[in-house]
């Protein structure tokens, strides 16, 4: 505990709540008001975390939309609470990182999901083209508190650390103004929730590697490669019975499956044979990526078109630097078209009237026939976005509106890479 209390710990720990920000959680504090709640309250906190007397405060509860449906629930710690997770974070991690498996990726330091799908095409290009597609059904909701201090206290002696642990496992729930004890489960949402995850879950790594099975886990989310599917039926009810009987965990039956990896998905990815395995977009990954930008480029969304490419923009960047690993650049081109066409609907819908149509395409330097033809066209804003508008509002138009082009940057991603070398770090092979 002293090592977390410490000045240069804390000091480094308030830097990264206050660059990650967030939502304040049940006391309202905003993190930009962290830094007061301290110079007030830290000496009170330091003496009661010191003396193992420090009690959490509950979470807030929150619902967020799952992209298969239903709804995940998040735990929003308060301020104060996130910055001492997040200390504790810091001592926690060297003492546990080192000793879980090279086939864990999930929030661990230097490791990522592209190393997780690039180790899962090796396995399948080995000839281990069958899958085990475990998925836990409720994963941070069901976790047995026992079960996990019982590791955690494997490797932390101190009391004071682990009375915290639990404490903020058993913190409560805040639900209508009304404090809900939790019995089992890690709120998710909190800087240590991930952390804890990994230390439950390692018993599982631990044991596949004691069976030599080939395997990759991004937290909760487990594939492991075999040769067969009989193979595979065998090993997936023996795993299922270790979840359920060793570590307390239920596997959702509906979500999980035997299956070859080309018809599944991993981590938003799936594989394809061609000239060897290769990576391409996950369908719902294509659909997630159309239902978002559906949003951002509603015809009926009263929004300048500056705001709305800047909104894409920032949006598209981060999600090209992701889905840049597959090998897909048709996928990205056709994205691509069908978004400047949603675009160029936007555009004639904001061109209401005949002659503001006649103005805009004049200043387009357009001729005065092809002007005079779309200005009285009564076509829909789709149809006349797919073929007439085409041309008059094509690549450069949007170029010189600011959009970034996906297949540019896909290329541009996919190059800085290369440059970069393909060792362990380079997700491009």
């Amino acid at each position: 505990m002293e090592q977390v209390v410490a000045r240069e710990n804390m000091l480094a720990a308030l830097k990264r709540v206050e660059r990650n920000g967030g939502a304040p959680g049940v006391d309202g504090v905003p993190t930009e008001r962290l830094r007061d709640q301290i110079r007030v309250e830290w000496s009170r906190i330091r003496e009661e975390l010191l003396q193992g007397t420090y009690r959490p405060q509950p979470v807030r509860r929150v619902e967020i939309p799952k992209p298969g449906g239903g709804k995940r629930m998040l735990g929003i710690p308060t301020v104060m609470d996130r910055l001492i997770q997040q200390a504790l974070l810091q001592v926690l991690t060297p003492i546990f990182d080192p000793t879980f498996s090279e086939s864990s990726y999930g929030f661990r330091p230097g490791r990522r999901g592209h190393d997780a799908v690039r180790k899962a095409r090796q396995y399948v290009e080995e000839g281990y083209d069958w899958v085990v597609d475990m998925d836990l059904e409720k994963f941070f909701d069901r976790v047995n508190h026992d079960v996990l201090m019982a590791r955690v206290a494997r490797r932390v002696t101190d009391k004071r650390v682990l009375r915290l642990i639990r404490r903020y496992l058993q913190a409560g729930v805040m639900l209508n103004g009304v404090v809900v004890a939790t019995e089992e489960g890690t709120p998710q949402g909190g800087p240590l929730s991930p952390l804890l995850a990994n230390i439950l879950l390692d018993d599982l790594d631990k044991e596949l590697e004691r069976r030599g099975h080939h395997f990759v886990r991004y937290a909760d989310d487990c594939n492991i490669y075999v040769r067969s599917k009989r193979a595979g039926e065998r090993v997936y009810r023996s795993v299922r019975h270790f979840l359920q009987e060793r570590l307390r965990l239920k596997v959702n039956e509906e979500k999980s499956a035997v299956d070859r990896p080309w018809k599944r998905q991993f981590l938003g990815f799936s594989f394809y044979k061609h000239r060897g395995v290769r990576i391409r977009l996950a369908p719902k990954s294509l659909k997630r990526v159309k239902d978002k930008l559906r949003t951002l480029t509603d015809r009926n969304r009263s929004q300048s078109m500056e705001d709305r490419i800047r909104c894409l923009n920032a949006y598209l960047r981060g999600w090209v630097g992701y889905y840049a690993l597959s090998d897909a650049r048709s996928a990205f081109e056709r994205l691509e078209g069908w978004l400047k066409r949603r675009l160029r609907a936007c555009v004639w819908r904001q061109w209401k009237r005949v002659r503001t149509r006649f103005r805009e395409l004049r200043a387009l330097g357009l001729p005065e026939w092809v002007v005079y033809q779309l200005a009285n066209s009564r076509k829909g804003p789709w149809r006349m976005a797919g073929g007439p508008l085409n041309s008059a509002l094509g690549d450069a138009y949007w170029r010189a509106q600011g959009l970034i082009s996906l297949t540019e940057c896909y290329e541009a991603t996919r190059q800085s890479w290369r440059t970069a070398g393909c060792g362990p770090a380079c997700p491009v092979v």
